[in-house]
Parts: C-alpha cells; structure tokens; sequence
C-alpha cells in the first residue's frame, strides 16, 4: 500500500479495511492491557485508538493479541502436509512458523527444503525456513540427500529463509571440523540456531563463539542458566516426546523473559488436536504463575525479535495484522485469528476463505528399496555353540533414549530368531533411497509383540525402512507393503495388513486433513496392540531405534551402531 495512502487511513482521513473494535488490546511493548480500536489496511496495523472502516468487527471486550509463533518446529513430525499443518494450528492462534524442514532434507537433499517452501505459499500461517545443517545425521546412517556448505548457500538467497538450523553437530564445532566450519561460514550474518544437550565450560564457550545463538535442548534450570548467562537465547520446548517447560519456566522472570521463546520441535498431529499447539504452552506458563503478558509475548515477540521478523509480535501500527483473538486470557481461549488482516480462524476452525487453497509441487517417490528376499531378515551365525550372547536394545515406554544388554540366544539351524515369550523381536532396517540393498538387523526388547511385525517409513533422521517383529514372513510382508504405499506405517499378522497409514510425501508426511489422519493412527495402534505391542506409541519408539546419534545402540541399514563409542560392532559379543 502506497505510504500516502497509509497515512489517510492512519489519521482518519479514509476508512480503514477493517476495524476491530471495542477490543483490549494486550500490549507486549508497553505491559500493560488498554482499550482501543484496531485499524487494519490491507496487510497491515495503520492505528490504534477510535477508527471506522468499510468492514467493522465488534470484539465485546475480548483480548486482541499478537499472533503466536513456533520459533523451532520440525512440520513433518506432525505428519501432515504443510498446508494441513497450517489449517489445524491457525486455528490455535499460531500465525507464523520458523520451520527446520531436517526430516525431508535427509530425504531429498536441497529438493526437500525447496518442496517445503513451495508448499509453503498460500497458507493461513508464515512459514519461515531455517536451513538443516547436519544431513545426514551421521555416517553411519545411509540418507537420501547430503548437504554442504555448497548446498546450503543458494538458498540463503529466498526470503523466507532466514538462517541456518539447530547446529547439532557440536562435536563438530568444537573441534573444529571443515566441512562443518564451512557452513557456518556462509550463514554468518544470519541467526544460526544451536542444539547442544549437556555441553557446558570452554567447550560450550567455542560453541557460542562461533556464532551459534540458541539451544532448545536444555533440559535443567542449572544448564538453562549457563547457556543463558553466555549470550543464548533459550528456547524452551514442549513437544511430544520432549518435554521442558515445567523444567525452565522457574528461571523466567521479569529480567530475562527476553531471551526465552517458546517451541515444539516435534508434534505429532494428535497431540496438536487434544492438546493445542503454542496456545497451550501460554496456558501452561499462566497456570504456572507467569504473567499472562509476559507469556504471551514469550509466545510470539521473543521469537519475532531473535529471527529478524521486524514486522511480527506486536499489536502496533506497522505491525503485520496478524492476531490472536481470545475470550479468556487466563484459559487463552482462542475464537478468533487473523493473518495479515484476513480472518483465518473462527472458534476453533479453520476458514478455508482466506486461502486460494494448498500449492501442491510434484515430488517424486521416495522409496527406492533393491529388490527384496525373504533370506535377507535371517541371522546367520558363525558359530557351533548351542547359545551366543547378543548385544541387545532395550527400549523404554515415553523415551528415545534407548539402553542396552547382553541376552543369551539360542542358535537353531545356524540362525537366530526372535522370542516372543522373553520379549525379543528382531529389528531391520532397509535402505530406501539409493537401492542399495543395504539391510541392518538387530534385536530389541520392549515392545512386547507376541506375533506379527510393525513397520515404518518415518525412521529418524535418515528415514529408511524399519520393521521390527516376531517372524521373517511378516517382517518381509510389511516391508513389502510399504513400498507399495510409498512409505507410512503397517502391521502385519499371518502375512495379512491389519492396518496402514500411507504417508506418501516423502515417506514421512500424509495427504489427508487432520482429523483423517487421526483416525488412521488410532486404528494402527489397536492393531499394534492386536500383536501384544505394550508401547503407547509403539511406531514413535521405533521411529528412534534407527538414530544413531542419540541413545546406547541403535541399528541403522549399515549394521549395530555402538552409540557410546560412535562405532560400528558386531551383533554378537565377543
């Protein structure tokens, strides 16, 4: 809009677009809660005070806020497209995202981050992107892409790119590392965000030093507090898997509430729908004891001040018409929610007005598995002893984290298999991206299968296939299944699917709307249960059994993988 123009509205010269009135204004600039109009032209905030427009929308005394914003989010944990994603937590109150597109990266490569932008356009929220710095994950993990420093640059080019992803490759700073400098390099200038649980002292100093401004990992007021007194912005997630708030929000006070921004790093799409997205974390902080406006802006000017994103956060003039409409500011009840001046939301829903509807780019399939055999599930062993001893993952209820032991097996016919009655299943994980025909195996504890098998395509960080059961027929009848969905999740009894979740974008993410979704995933886990599986989320664990990055032992498609020691072993101990 022409600035003459702004200026006649502004003043009262010219109606407004659209004035929202009669509303209380929470004010993350000055703290406090006013009265007054909302003028909005075209895109955005013009003035504040007593307006008439072409439209008018009378609040009766409802709180006008700035929209929420994730300032760390993995879209394609929720297993929805983009555009999915956008529709269910719009209508939460959320209106921006700074998405880590890390999963389809490891996939695709620089495809993915290109797919994630692209579907980006025309939705009801921003979404900004941070580049994945570490695909693939480690090199004993076989990806569908690698990104260098190379990769990464001309993408730093697109405007709603706005800096490198969580550096987790600390290691790799701290000592220095080339190829990890490199990228650091070319995103100097830009917010670089940090992962880094646990690091403390000088290490933790080079760290910052070199450019990196933030952590999401912390997991203890002590370890927020250094990260905290050395320059880091805290990002304090709530998730499904991780969960910190209650841990951090004791060292949130009026001093340093400027350096905390609320995140979700990964949640899955049933949690988003019972529980809320960044609207559920203000209510949490309230319930806590902070003060409502300081929660709300932790829940969106924080995020907008590190990232740059001058024109978010705030109910102001200049500001992004992008608001938060909410009954209760206590319960942060949202009924209404608009994006850049256009209702998106109306309670609880999603207004599919707004949009021109989903931008779908084409993408390829993603699962290229070499052909397949029966034979390659068996465990041969080479030796004549009745039993060997096994290096065994031991899985627990509500972790990723996974321990380990040794299990004595027996040998039958030169082979081993899995036992139900000690709750033993076998783990496989097989490559999908290059057809190699490269194929892992392992054991694993705790899922406690009595028959059938389970699989997925989602499989962190690398997402090849992982298929974890009772007998080689149906390991083999569920891997082969989905490659003939292009990728999700199945169970498998007597060579029959009980259930499916196709999730064809890219093996990770669905086609279909939220409450769709939902319905497929409770039905897989009935039938998981259907086997004697234990878990609340059997596929969740598995997912993290392939990560060979976090935890004690972990299979990948090249082997065991001795966490610990950051090597490759043999699956039976010598």
């Amino acid at each position: 809009m022409d600035p003459d123009q702004i200026v006649e509205i502004a003043t009262g010269r010219q109606p407004a677009d659209l004035v929202l009135k009669n509303g209380r204004i929470v004010n993350v600039l000055s703290n406090e809660i006013h009265e007054g109009d909302v003028a909005i032209a075209g895109e955005y905030i013009v003035g504040i005070g007593e307006y008439e427009g072409a439209e008018s929308v009378d609040l009766g005394g409802q709180y006008v806020c700035p929209g929420f914003i994730d300032g760390h989010v993995h879209i394609e944990s929720s297993m929805l497209s983009v555009f999915e994603f956008a529709k269910l937590t719009a209508a939460r109150g959320t209106t921006a995202v700074v998405a880590d597109p890390h999963e389809i990266a490891n996939v695709l490569g620089a495809e993915g981050i290109r797919f994630m932008l692209s579907s980006s356009k025309y939705c009801p929220i921003h979404v900004y992107v941070m580049l994945s710095s570490c695909v693939p994950a480690s090199q004993f993990e076989s990806a569908g892409g690698e990104l260098g420093a190379i990769d990464l640059l001309p993408l730093l080019s697109d405007p709603w790119v706005v800096g490198l992803a969580e550096m987790m490759n600390y290691p790799g700073v701290v000592g220095g590392a080339e190829d990890v400098m490199d990228k650091l390099k070319v995103a100097r200038g830009r917010v670089i965000d940090g992962h880094a649980p646990g690091l403390s002292g000088k290490d933790l100093n080079a760290y910052i030093a070199s450019g990196v401004q933030s952590d999401h990992e912390c997991t203890t007021v002590d370890e927020a507090r250094e990260k905290l007194r050395l320059g880091m912005h805290i990002m304090v997630r709530e998730g499904s898997a991780a969960r910190n708030l209650d841990a951090l929000l004791p060292l949130v006070t009026p001093e340093t509430a400027d350096r905390f921004i609320f995140v979700t790093d990964d949640k899955d799409v049933d949690d988003l729908r019972s529980e809320g997205h960044i609207d559920c974390m203000v209510r949490r902080a309230i319930e806590y004891g902070i003060p409502p406006i300081r929660a709300i802006r932790m829940a969106g000017y924080t995020a907008a001040c590190y990232f740059g994103l001058r024109d978010l956060g705030a109910v102001a003039p200049g500001y992004r018409a992008s608001l938060t409409v909410l009954d209760d500011l206590q319960a942060c009840r949202v009924t209404q929610v608009y994006q850049s001046g256009t209702l998106v939301a109306r309670e609880g829903q999603y207004v599919d007005s707004h949009a021109r509807g989903p931008h779908r780019p084409i993408l390829r399939s993603t699962v290229n598995v070499h052909w397949l055999e029966p034979d390659q599930l068996a465990v041969g062993v080479d030796s004549s002893a009745e039993t060997v001893k096994i290096h065994l993952i031991e899985t627990e209820d509500g972790s990723i984290v996974t321990g380990r032991s040794l299990e004595e097996m027996p040998v039958v016919g030169g082979r081993l298999s899995a036992d139900p009655a000690r709750d033993i299943a076998k783990l496989a994980v097989i490559e999908r991206h290059q057809a190699s025909g490269s194929v892992g195996l392992g054991f694993v504890r705790g899922f406690g299968m009595q028959s059938g098998a389970i699989a997925s395509s989602v499989a962190h960080d690398s997402h090849n296939l992982v298929v974890s059961g009772t007998n080689d027929a149906d390991m083999f009848a569920a891997a082969v299944h989905l490659v003939k969905i292009r990728g999700g999740f199945c169970v498998v009894k007597d060579g029959k699917v009980l259930a499916d979740v196709p999730l064809p974008i890219a093996g990770l993410m669905s086609n279909e709307p939220a409450d769709v979704l939902s319905a497929q995933l409770r039905t897989l886990n009935e039938a998981a249960k259907k086997l004697g599986c234990t878990l609340r989320r059997p596929f969740m664990t598995l997912s993290f059994l392939s990560l060979s990055v976090i935890g004690s032992l972990k299979v990948t498609d090249q082997g065991l993988i001795d966490v610990d020691r950051f090597e490759r072993i043999e699956l039976v101990a010598s």
